[in-house]
Formats: C-alpha cells, sequence, structure tokens
C-alpha cells in the first residue's frame, strides 16, 4: 500500500488547484463528456499528424473541445456580457450544460464564419442574441 509523505499529500492538492486554475481540470471534464474522442486522445503523435476535414464529415475533436473550453471561459468572466446569463438560460431550457454548449457553439461558428467572411471584428451581441433565440424555442 502507498503511503505519501506530508509533501507529497501537499504537492498533490497544489498540483491540483494549479491544474484547476489553468483550465486543465476544465478541460479534462468536457474530454470525459466526449468519450468518442478518447482513441483521438489517446496517441499524441498520430493526433498531430491527422487532418480532419469537414467534407469527410467527422468533426476534429481539438476544435470541437477548445469550443467547449472557450464558451467556458466565456460564461465564467462573462464576456461577451450577457453571455452567461444566455447559456444558462439555454442550460435550464435544455436540462443540460452541454446539451447547452453545443447549440451555443453553432452560434458561436456563425459569429466567427461571418467574422471572416465580412472583414470585420466579431458581433458579440449577434451571438449572445443567437444564444437567447436557441433558449427561448423548442
Amino acid at each position: 500500500m502507498f503511503t505519501p509523505s506530508q509533501a507529497d499529500v501537499r504537492r498533490f492538492f497544489c498540483s491540483v488547484y494549479a491544474k484547476a486554475r489553468s483550465g486543465e481540470i476544465i478541460a479534462s471534464q468536457w474530454i470525459d463528456e466526449h468519450p468518442e474522442y478518447h482513441a483521438d486522445f489517446a496517441d499524441a503523435d498520430a493526433a498531430l499528424q491527422k487532418m480532419y476535414d469537414a467534407e469527410d464529415g467527422k468533426t476534429n475533436p481539438f476544435l470541437h473541445l477548445s469550443m467547449h473550453l472557450s464558451i467556458s471561459e466565456q460564461c465564467s468572466i462573462d464576456q461577451p456580457r450577457g453571455i452567461r446569463q444566455a447559456v444558462e438560460l439555454l442550460t435550464a431550457r435544455r436540462n443540460s450544460l452541454h446539451d447547452a454548449h453545443h447549440e451555443a457553439m453553432d452560434c458561436l461558428g456563425q459569429m466567427v464564419w461571418e467574422s471572416q467572411r465580412a472583414g470585420r471584428p466579431p458581433d458579440g451581441a449577434a451571438y449572445i442574441a443567437c444564444v437567447q433565440r436557441h433558449a427561448t424555442r423548442d
């Protein structure tokens, strides 16, 4: 049986705290929500080489989880202002943070695409309005 020293225990909790503050714990939670991507994360060398093309019909797991992290971070700091409330409303409506994130991702992706296509800054108000529309429809 493993008997950790006082220093081992303290290092462990300090490490967990540092990871939680850095977002690693949040990333791990979203990875756990997506077992369909676990094979993609199991081999780092293969992951670096693999290309994900939308025409192939496969979702890029790295982009997908990056969007989960982006929305989590946006909600934690409420930026753009109002996104936290919109995602909370959508979460309550869908009874699932995960499902709410997936709908918010559609809005986030649309905002980024329109911004890039038009060559203008992202429209946070349009993004929030899109999430709110999702929250108020069945």
